[in-house]
């Protein structure tokens, strides 16, 4: 286990930023420092008030090159389970490591407030694993994506095979998934994996904190409530989103944001929303 701090959380406002910053090591994610590091810092900003909106975003100059290898190899060979361990309890050993692993970037989707991506450079493995759980996406030119675990003999199983064919489809999942091959920024634009693509890493970074803030400018309760509703929405029938939906807003619809819209709409003026 690695004892590096990979995760800072830097706050402007409305907006906090989440920030791979181990860049001496291209922002690897060791196991399981980066991933419970991550985990706590999703949980401290979903439990903030302050806090509307947040990025992901890394140092250095890609945003990670995936799984610490190095900081892993007890995990996959087994020996978490205790030198004299049997195989099935080594194999259970892993099983946990792995859910625990799930469960941390599962973290951002239960996140209550939009969660944005800001790529640059290369994100590799478990970086997938990571953007695919964030509400939206966004790319540098020169960022370039690959599900590299078939490269090393194994199977992507932190969340990048159960989220990516809704953001991308079928066939370009499969085609990542399968070769391993880096999709560069344009094709990623092109296949919906990103959003945007701007042409360097400032431009990537003010892109992001201008989205940010044009989200966060709306009605917190609207907007975790819309999430809300998109992602019951993604594993419930189209009659079950709307009686979610109808449910919701009979509970929220008297919330005093409602009152300031109507408000500032009357008076012609921009609304001042205060999450209440």
């Amino acid at each position: 286990m690695s004892n590096e701090h990979c995760i800072r959380i830097d706050r402007d406002g409305h907006v906090a930023e989440i920030v791979l910053d181990n860049p001496d090591r291209l922002n690897v994610m060791t196991l399981p420092g980066f991933f419970h590091e991550v985990r706590d810092a999703i949980r401290e900003i979903g439990a903030d008030d302050e806090v509307r909106v947040a990025i992901v975003r890394a140092e250095g100059r890609m945003f990670t090159a995936g799984l610490d290898l190095k900081s892993a190899g007890a995990s996959f060979t087994g020996a978490d389970g205790g030198s004299g361990a049997s195989e099935a309890t080594r194999n259970m050993s892993l099983y946990r490591t792995i859910r625990d692993l799930q469960d941390c970037f599962s973290e951002i989707e239960r996140c209550p407030k939009p969660v944005i991506a800001a790529v640059h450079g290369k994100c590799i493995g478990g970086g997938l694993d990571l953007i695919t759980a964030c509400d939206i996406r966004l790319a540098s030119a020169d960022a370039s994506f690959s599900i590299y675990e078939t490269k090393i003999a194994i199977v992507a199983d932190v969340g990048t095979l159960q989220r990516i064919t809704a953001i991308i489809g079928k066939g370009m999942a499969r085609e990542m998934a399968y070769t391993g091959a880096f999709v560069d920024a344009e094709r990623a634009l092109a296949c919906g994996l990103v959003n945007r693509v701007y042409p360097d890493r400032e431009a990537l970074l003010a892109g992001a904190r201008e989205l940010a803030a044009e989200i966060a400018s709306n009605s917190p309760l609207a907007v975790q409530g819309t999430k809300m509703v998109l992602n019951y929405s993604d594993e419930h029938t189209t009659d079950e989103g709307l009686e979610y939906v109808a449910q919701w807003n009979s509970s929220f619809f008297r919330s005093n944001d409602v009152v300031e819209a109507m408000s500032a709409f009357m008076e012609k003026r921009p609304p001042k929303f205060e999450g209440r």
